[in-house]
């Protein structure tokens, strides 16, 4: 299956826009689109993994043992991709479009990345 890919609310607008306009045809989904507004870390990551869509987020600090405890309650996960607020939007972007282009989602599955890559 091609990979899919959900923003969290906090991900920069830019790194979403940026690679629509790069490729139309990826499935990217805004946090907005997903109402994730307000909506506690465990939730977006059941929302996420119940659309098969890999999580980008900017959230670097309560994201990662919210991850760890999803996974270790026997959920299982698309991914997560945290993207430091310091990393280029540019090689975020590009990034994403070097996952969504060679590779399918299994191969991410209940695992954490860090992009740029």
């Amino acid at each position: 299956m091609k990979v899919r890919y959900q923003a969290d609310n906090d991900l920069k607008k830019a790194i979403v826009h940026g690679v629509w306009r790069h490729e139309p045809a990826i499935d990217f989904r805004s946090a907005r689109s997903a109402g994730l507004d307000s909506v506690r870390d465990l939730d977006v990551l059941s929302r996420a993994a119940a659309e098969g869509r890999i999580l980008i987020s900017h959230d670097v600090s309560t994201m990662p043992p919210s991850f760890q405890q999803f996974i270790g309650s026997g959920n299982r996960s698309p991914s997560l991709f945290l993207v430091p607020q310091s990393a280029s939007a540019g090689a975020v972007i590009e990034s994403l479009l070097l996952v969504w282009l060679a590779s399918e989602s299994s191969e991410w599955e209940n695992r954490l990345f860090w992009l740029p890559l």
